[in-house]
């Protein structure tokens, strides 16, 4: 029975079944092996004798959490059109678009609403540069 993790060098991708997670070999710390979350994170000390390599299936998933985990922390992207545009403080041609938008919302008139929400896209692009 192996008591430590011999032959992993740092950043060996490991499975800790005790706390069944996938996590990056760091070191030793006393009679624990500290692994980290794949893509970063707070290490965890787990048992030498009991972490295995991480089967490729097991390796892949930890790699698409922590892709997904960098992917929401990423701030919302300003071209997003998905999102309507917000008005600039203080700019009267923004706030105009942006009543005309809401009028359009409260009659439920879509197209109306797109219109409002492309002009206050290019105004704030020619005017504001954003």
């Amino acid at each position: 029975m192996r008591t430590e993790p011999a032959g992993y060098e740092p950043g060996t991708v490991l499975y800790d079944p005790a706390t069944r997670r996938v996590g990056e070999y760091q070191d030793r710390s006393g009679p624990y092996a500290l692994l980290r979350p794949v893509g970063g994170g707070r290490e965890w000390q787990a048992d030498p004798a009991a972490v295995r390599p991480a089967t490729d299936r097991e390796r892949l998933s930890a790699s698409v959490h922590a892709a997904n985990g960098r992917t929401r922390a990423v701030p919302p992207d300003p071209g997003d059109l998905s999102r309507p545009p917000r008005p600039v403080p203080g700019c009267a041609a923004c706030m105009r678009m942006a009543e005309l938008r809401e009028a359009a919302r409260a009659v439920c008139d879509r197209s109306a609403e797109t219109d409002a929400n492309v002009l206050l896209r290019q105004h704030r692009r020619q005017e504001h540069r954003a």
